[in-house]
């Protein structure tokens, strides 16, 4: 039950990280310290998947999911759990590496967007 449980807070770890990579720019908009962690989180993520690799968090939740029993997946996190939302088969190298530009795109229009407004403001006296 304990490791069950365990690889059930992995997962949502991981889902909550692959969150904050694609939108973590929103917070950065209101809290711009943020930036400071969420572009280093960002850049892993492309990292990983413009060069195809597995996040350490995938053999760490089948690690546990064996542990408790259960058979683990194959693939990573991305390919068993949001790839067959988004596509109907399996991952490619190809389609990884998109998810990689998608990663960059929407987190460059993010900041983009931050980085007018601020230039847009007029300085702050204090």
């Amino acid at each position: 039950m304990g490791a069950r449980l365990a690889a059930d807070a992995v997962l949502l770890v991981h889902l909550a990280f692959v969150a904050f990579v694609m939108l973590g720019g929103l917070l950065v908009a209101r809290r711009p310290r943020i930036a400071w962690l969420h572009l280093p989180a960002a850049a892993w993520a492309a990292w990983l998947e413009f060069g195809g690799a597995i996040c350490p968090l995938t053999p760490l939740e089948n690690h546990l999911r064996r542990l408790a029993g259960a058979s683990g997946y194959a693939g990573g996190f991305v390919e068993h759990y949001l790839i067959p939302i988004v596509y109907p088969a399996g991952l490619t190298v190809q389609a990884q590496r998109w998810l990689g530009v998608l990663v960059v795109a929407v987190n460059l229009a993010i900041y983009l967007r931050i980085a007018a407004r601020q230039s847009a403001e007029p300085p702050r006296r204090e």
